[in-house]
């Protein structure tokens, strides 16, 4: 079984603001999202725990699960360019993500799924027909894109839409 956490709240959150690679550490809202995650959870001892390299996730992951997380940048965050820290009601966008034609170094949808995927079927193939509880934290595009990994692509292609909240998660099981 694989539970995918989404970080708790940081200022950008709060703020409304884009938030990517630059992003902030949680902030005490943030921090009281994983202690009240960890609660729920607690019942649960994980086996393995993932994190996107950036804090806001590793620090989620190791307040839910007392444990270290290991970091893979393919789970790091959609890279934003330009767009990182522009408040959300400012965002130029084309679609759901900010428009590259706007801001430069946005990364390519495409490339995003596939590394996220990628990640994914290699943990599939590794742990798949195993009995281990598996804690994956990330963003909101990660865990949207997770989502999408095991639901499929919706057909808008919004794939924010599968994401869990902010300090939420959702579980989902592996295949092998």
């Amino acid at each position: 079984m694989i539970y995918v956490i989404r970080h708790g709240q940081t200022d950008l959150n709060k703020e409304r603001k884009m938030q990517g690679r630059n992003g902030l550490p949680l902030n005490e809202f943030g921090k009281n999202q994983a202690e009240a995650l960890r609660d729920e959870l607690q019942h649960i001892a994980f086996d393995y725990v993932f994190s996107s390299p950036q804090e806001r996730t590793i620090q989620t992951a190791e307040i839910v699960t007392g444990k270290k997380a290991v970091t893979d940048d393919r789970l790091d965050v959609f890279d934003l360019g330009e767009a990182d820290g522009v408040h959300i009601n400012e965002l130029k966008r084309a679609g759901a993500l900010p428009d590259p034609a706007v801001y430069k170094g946005v990364e390519d949808p495409i490339d995003f799924v596939k590394r996220v995927f990628g990640f994914m079927g290699e943990l599939e193939t590794k742990y798949g027909n195993k009995d281990l509880k598996i804690l994956v934290s990330g963003h909101r595009c990660t865990t949207g894109c997770i989502g999408a990994y095991f639901e499929g692509i919706p057909e808008d292609k919004n794939i924010l839409k599968l994401s869990s909240d902010t300090g939420s998660y959702k579980f989902y099981q592996l295949n092998g």
